[in-house]
């Protein structure tokens, strides 16, 4: 009677604990509270790491893993878009991938679907070839440089990807455990070491022993560069066995919380052969590669146009605008990163010395243009956005960037925002500038900015040309056509982003021709 009496509590306390679950089920990365590394109890990280090795297939087939090709299918949500924010558009890609481990290299045939693209323009095909030299993309006209993301994504994948991970992660001389999480409502002992100066996680089954999900914290080189630190995690799911490796088919992208990417390999085979070639490139493309310096660009004053007595237009792949009024000056965009912006506002404070910098104007909700206000914010200057905006920008300026850190970062400084919900005038005399919320289907998150006395029109991300000289993606520039129209603006000359100035007579007959070919008549 004892003996039941003593098992009671304990069956009871479980009891309750399965409930409590049930009805409270952990999150991902949630910490496992008893502690402990389950399925790895009574051993170190590295005999842990060995465990799961043994769970894959084995050291021996791991390490004779040499090649591998795959067809992959693929899709990531474009966030950094301006449209109207979650749910995002999405893009689509399908490639072909040869991995050759023991030359460290790749080469990958990709078919990208562009959602934004002009009509039968959606699907791009480009070759990536990937060497420890360099990196090109092969196309019909030659090698181009891949960009500094590229090339990380190519070293991601020889050194982090399941085939290699385990492997790298025992040999590291680091290793050891960190907090065990849950992991889709299942426990995961946890082991970590630093790869390239970054540490990694990986996250072990308690049961079954694999390989679930890779975690780092990280500054990508990619439009993700505005938010600094980026919380990953790479799931990997799908485990077929293929050639005696228990091998996972896909993986899943999740930055910051967001569902960013996904991709799903196809009828994967290891060692291969490896046509040499394929690696082929031009040397002079490779070393522009192997120069790539990322989003962290330096701004350049070369190509400057003056729109109109004390408004200066510096051309660049992200344009802005330095907008000279009585009681200080304007800056039209604040784009790429907070180094850039930097440049930019001490060419204010150079072209206009002891003149103060009025206010940033910030038009759109895209990344790239959004990724310098931090600079503006951390030198105390208003920035003007749009009402939808605010949100995104807020949760931007209060991103960490402790591991490359900015200006705003080593000295926090509150945000200074000046709301844009309706008509806004800024100013007063030759240079007044009035904002204009957008509102339409695609550009709803961005506001225009017109000059009355020039009739000028800043656009923000909607105008730009094709070499032919029509309009890439129609549709933006008709909603800013219903807009001029709607606030009754006489408009001769708009520029934007990515556009220089440009007649808008000009536009109107390109918008034109765009309605006559969409027409029934034209289409038959």
């Amino acid at each position: 009677m004892k003996r039941r009496t003593a098992i009671l509590p304990v069956l009871l306390s479980l009891t309750m604990s399965a409930t409590c679950l049930a009805a409270n089920p952990p999150q991902d990365g949630d910490v496992v509270k008893a502690g402990g590394h389950p399925g790895c109890e009574h051993v170190d990280a590295k005999a842990c790491v060995e465990q799961a090795v043994a769970a894959m297939g084995g050291r021996s087939r791991l390490e004779g893993i040499h090649g591998l090709y795959y067809d992959a299918v693929g899709h990531a949500v474009l966030a950094e878009q301006s449209y109207r924010q979650q749910p995002f558009i999405t893009s689509y890609e399908r490639d072909k991938v040869t991995i050759d481990f023991d030359k460290q290299r790749s080469v990958s045939d990709e078919q990208l679907t562009w959602p934004e693209s002009d009509p039968h323009t959606e699907s791009v095909e480009l070759t990536l070839i990937a060497t420890p030299q360099g990196a090109v993309f092969h196309g019909k006209h030659g090698d181009i440089p891949v960009s500094l993301a590229d090339r990380d994504a190519t070293g991601d994948m020889l050194a982090l990807g399941p085939e290699r991970l385990l492997l790298n992660a025992a040999a590291a001389g680091d290793l050891h455990y960190a907090p065990s999480q849950w992991l889709r409502a299942t426990p995961h002992s946890v082991v970590e070491f630093t790869w390239q100066g970054t540490p990694v996680r990986v996250l072990l089954n308690a049961y079954n022993h694999l390989p679930d999900a890779l975690e780092r914290t990280s500054v990508f080189n990619d439009f993700w560069f505005a938010w600094g630190d980026v919380e990953q995690r790479i799931y990997f799911d799908n485990w077929h066995l293929v050639q005696g490796v228990l091998f996972p088919t896909n993986r899943i992208d999740q930055r910051n919380g967001l569902w960013f990417a996904s991709t799903q390999l196809l009828n994967p085979v290891f060692n291969v052969g490896v046509d040499d070639k394929a690696f082929t490139m031009d040397p002079a493309v490779v070393a522009k590669s192997a120069q790539a310096k990322g989003w962290n660009r330096v701004f350049s004053d070369r190509q400057r146009v003056q729109l109109a007595p004390g408004i200066e237009l510096y051309q660049n792949a992200w344009n802005t605008t330095l907008i000279k009024q009585d009681d200080g000056v304007l800056v039209l965009e604040a784009p790429i990163s907070p180094g850039y912006v930097k440049g930019i506002l001490a060419k204010v404070h150079s072209e206009y010395p002891g003149v103060p910098v009025k206010a940033v104007l910030s038009t759109s909700d895209s990344w790239p243009h959004i990724a310098g206000v931090r600079q503006a914010v951390a030198e105390g200057v208003p920035v003007y956005v749009l009402d939808l905006n605010r949100p995104l920008l807020d949760r931007l300026v209060h991103a960490p960037h402790s591991l490359q850190p900015d200006d705003l970062q080593i000295h926090p400084m509150p945000a200074h925002w000046m709301t844009v919900g309706d008509r806004l005038v800024l100013g007063q005399g030759a240079n007044q500038v009035v904002l204009y919320p957008l509102r339409g289907a695609s550009t709803e998150r961005q506001y225009m900015v017109y000059f009355p006395q020039q009739k000028l029109l800043y656009a923000s991300d909607t105008l730009a040309l094709n070499p032919d000289h029509t309009l890439y993606d129609p549709e933006l520039m008709y909603e800013v056509a219903q807009a001029v129209a709607r606030e009754h603006l006489q408009v001769d000359t708009v520029y934007a982003m990515h556009e220089g100035p440009t007649p808008w007579t000009t536009v109107q007959q390109q918008l034109a021709k765009a309605v006559s070919m969409a027409s029934p008549k034209a289409a038959g």
